[in-house]
Formats: structure tokens, sequence, C-alpha cells
């Protein structure tokens, strides 16, 4: 049976983690960390949102990296940091 096991672990999806994290503000963006669970670890994982006017409904991209931590909270972490970042180089363009 271990042998299946690992098997499906390799084609399983990652899930989200349960812990709800704070978004965090960065030049007119909304950074919300939404660190997946992966096969023990937590990938990095956030939603950046930006709302450009109030008719209209906030676009959103979801930056997601294979970079993988021990705990919810660090890979939380640096998703802030690295979307700050990808912000800072990308700017609205990650909409196009």
């Amino acid at each position: 049976m271990g042998f299946f096991k690992k098997i499906s672990q390799l084609f399983a999806t990652t899930e989200k983690a349960k812990t709800k994290h704070e978004s965090v503000e960065h030049k007119g963006y909304l950074i919300t960390p939404q660190p997946e669970s992966d096969k023990g670890q937590f990938r990095l994982a956030a939603l950046i949102e930006k709302k450009f006017s109030e008719e209209e409904a906030a676009k959103q991209y979801y930056l997601i990296r294979s970079d993988t931590f021990a705990s919810a909270e660090q890979a939380a972490e640096f998703a802030v940091s690295k979307s700050k970042l990808f912000i800072d180089q990308t700017g609205d363009a990650m909409f196009k």
C-alpha cells in the first residue's frame, strides 16, 4: 500500500492552508497571503488585488512560487515580501 500512497501524493493537488493571514496594502494593491499545503510543507502563494474604480470589481492576480517553507507563517511572511517586489517590478502590467 505504501507504493500507491506515494504515487497518489505525487499527483495530488495542493490545498490552501487552513489558517487565515492578514492582508497588507502596498502602493494601492492589497496582498493576501494564501500559503498552500504541499507534502508537509507550505508553498509560497498570495492573492494580489487592485481596485481601479468604484464601478469595477477589483482585478486579481494569483502569485504562486515553487518556494516551500516549514510553516504557513513563514510562507505567508515571504509571500508578502515577494509580492511587494513583484508589484514594484511589474505594476499594473500583471493584469494584462
